[in-house]
């Protein structure tokens, strides 16, 4: 179809559906990416549905696209459903817009797909700027020969009678073997105490022995982990705890390539390629401060032109496509310490903190205490940094503060730096907090609020005609003290009035889509620019296939595919709370989540941090206790509160909501 064409003539049914898909395709990427479309032709398309995010490989792509003309560049952004075109002239790229727009065509996956066509002027997309490895990471490449690989593959019997306790173990999604020590995935140590018998196998000793003389490590190992992989699975992002191994972890990677992820505390992302028959190497700052996982999906976002084996995958999105993975088998060895590690990172290292994460409370009292210290004495020390990264108020609020009539009188129970007690300049607002400098800043913004714990709010019954409570219920550590904070919501309505409730949600994938918590993961990002042609961030468009299926190109895991062995929430009774690594999914409900204060006002004590995760600069961590609700768990607590009706409940991005009504 010519871009003007449908206004010289009756469409058709199937071109009218065509243009609504493209028009809808159009206002996608504008809204969410600020790219704006053209009506009239240019040397440049967006291509809807043409992406690595939805299983488009480039050499799959490329064909289809030069059969209308020479394709001067085609920029692929990693991860993203769509892609840019730009020809020679644009003629041609007239021709792939007439020609393409509607096509069904298959991609990687064997799925069928239909590609959405617009113009586009000029863009802007997103690069990162050449990143180095990890410090102390290594990978060498062809470290053995594909004789050794076969060799050491058919060494490994997954059919072995399963009472042998070096056989495999019932994990979910992978088949693992432990040789010298089991390792445990709930806390990624081992039993000091519990030594295997028969200690490594014997074929390892002549490959071992060589990586001590060439110096790759300096102790033989004495834990030995095989896990193998089918193409789909991974495994969660984690750091081999500090007391319970010495520096060197070393994995040879056999049968196929695969992507390894390693995350800084800061958030930064640097994906390596792991090749074949490679070893990789972890030593001191990549072994104990960074984490390192393998996300699940049976593709890889690789490089394009072939020219790099290992290292890191760069964001050219000239030069990066699809690679389908294999089945993989991987040989890790540690060597299990015998004495408290004494690394360079003392802020994060169990060996060398002075505090020890708290237990699950076993009671009222125990709560209450547990509330007082990681999570109203936190928010008193990191308000101001707090205050600066919560400044964009969330739609579906805004738009039920903007629905109440005129006038109404609104309570924001833990309002924190007030950004919801401005929206509505025809309402009555007041806030209040636990946190006397969060209240101070709203204050200084000229809101009305004070300080109050939110299980004893000092206001007249039924004096509101709504309330919201955004992001404070999750912090309550027992099921009756957040039923306690729901029927305190409800006291302070009329009947008839409403309330809106925000919790986070462990469900952070949640309707094949990422929330922006798990997308938020920050990377050094450098605009680049070029007259007409383009690549941008995200386009959701019909006919795309499901985002976080394990079929998809970049599904990520699921809840339920969980780093094997790790505990249920329901079971963390009677044992410490496990500290969350940022931005990954949530693997307990009751969990510690670090905050990496910056800008640090100086309150005239240091913090003494722990957990596995952290950052060896000066910069103070603090870990605020968070219970994320499960699906269905909020209504359920709204239920158990007496005189109110849902009249609503839905997720938005990574939490639980609902609008109730008192009776």
């Amino acid at each position: 179809m010519d871009s003007n064409h449908h206004s010289n003539y009756k469409l058709s049914k199937t071109e009218k559906k065509f243009l609504r898909k493209q028009v809808k395709a159009s206002h996608t990427l504008l809204r969410h990416e600020g790219i704006q479309t053209v009506s009239y032709a240019t040397q440049s398309l967006v291509v809807a549905n043409g992406g690595l995010g939805n299983g488009m490989s480039r050499n799959q792509l490329l064909p289809v696209l030069e059969k209308c003309g020479l394709v001067d560049a085609l920029l692929m952004p990693p991860n993203k459903p769509y892609s840019f075109a730009r020809y020679k002239t644009t003629e041609e790229s007239k021709r792939a817009y007439v020609t393409l727009n509607g096509k069904e065509v298959v991609d990687d996956l064997g799925q069928k797909i239909i590609l959405y066509m617009n113009f586009v002027e000029k863009a802007q997309w997103k690069e990162l700027r050449p990143q180095a490895l990890p410090p102390g990471l290594m990978v060498v490449e062809e470290i053995i020969s594909s004789e050794d690989e076969k060799m050491l593959l058919e060494s490994v019997d997954w059919t072995e009678d399963t009472d042998n306790q070096n056989s495999q173990k019932s994990l979910k999604h992978r088949r693992v073997k432990h040789f010298g020590y089991e390792f445990h995935y709930e806390n990624n140590s081992v039993d000091k105490d519990k030594p295997l018998s028969g200690g490594l196998p014997d074929i390892c000793d002549r490959f071992l022995e060589k990586w001590l003389r060439e110096g790759y490590i300096k102790h033989k190992p004495d834990q030995m982990t095989i896990n193998q992989y089918e193409p789909g699975h991974g495994i969660p992002a984690h750091i081999d705890t500090h007391s319970a191994f010495e520096d060197e972890i070393i994995s040879l990677s056999l049968g196929s390539e695969i992507v390894m992820d390693f995350k800084h505390p800061d958030g930064i992302t640097v994906p390596v390629m792991l090749p074949r028959r490679s070893l990789l190497v972890m030593t001191g700052e990549s072994r104990y401060l960074w984490t390192h996982g393998i996300t699940c999906r049976k593709f890889d976002t690789v490089q394009a032109s072939g020219s790099q084996k290992s290292g890191i995958i760069t964001s050219d999105v000239g030069d990066i496509t699809l690679s389908k993975r294999g089945l993989r088998t991987s040989f890790t060895f540690r060597k299990v310490r015998q004495t408290p590690c004494n690394c360079s990172y003392p802020l994060v290292c169990d060996s060398q903190r002075k505090e020890t994460p708290p237990s699950f409370p076993e009671s009222d009292k125990e709560a209450s205490r547990l509330e007082q210290e990681y999570v109203h004495q936190v928010y008193e020390e990191i308000a101001g940094h707090f205050s600066s990264t919560r400044h964009t108020p969330w739609p579906h609020i805004v738009e039920f503060l903007k629905a109440l009539p005129n006038g109404s009188i609104v309570a924001d129970i833990g309002c924190g730096n007030g950004k919801y007690l401005g929206i509505n300049k025809e309402l009555y607002m007041i806030g209040c907090d636990r946190s006397q400098n969060l209240v101070d800043i709203c204050r200084e913004r000229q809101f009305q609020a004070f300080v109050c714990d939110a299980l004893a709010v000092p206001f007249r019954s039924g004096s509101c005609d709504a309330c919201i409570s955004i992001a404070v219920i999750h912090h309550f550590a027992t099921a009756e003290r957040r039923v306690a904070a729901l029927q305190e919501l409800v006291r302070l309505l009329r009947p008839g009035g409403k309330a809106l409730i925000y919790v986070w949600a462990m469900e952070q994938e949640y309707n094949k889509q990422k929330s922006k918590y798990l997308r938020g993961n920050r990377t050094s990002q450098e605009k680049k620019e070029m007259n007409s042609d383009t690549s941008v961030q995200r386009l959701l468009v019909e006919q795309m296939p499901d985002m976080d299926s394990p079929d998809s190109a970049s599904s990520v895991p699921s809840i339920n595919d969980s780093q094997e062995g790790r505990c249920n929430s329901w079971q963390v009774s009677n044992s410490k709370l496990p500290i969350h690594v940022n931005r990954t999914s949530f693997y307990s409900q009751d969990v510690l989540v670090p905050w990496h204060l910056k800008g640090n006002p100086d309150k005239g004590k240091p913090v003494e941090p722990f957990g596995p995760i952290g950052s060896h600069d000066p910069s103070p961590v603090f870990h605020r206790y968070y219970h994320v609700f499960r699906e269905g768990e909020l209504e359920a607590a709204c239920q158990a509160v007496s005189d109110v009706r849902i009249l609503q409940s839905y997720y938005d991005q990574g939490n639980w909501c609902v609008i109730l009504q008192k009776a």
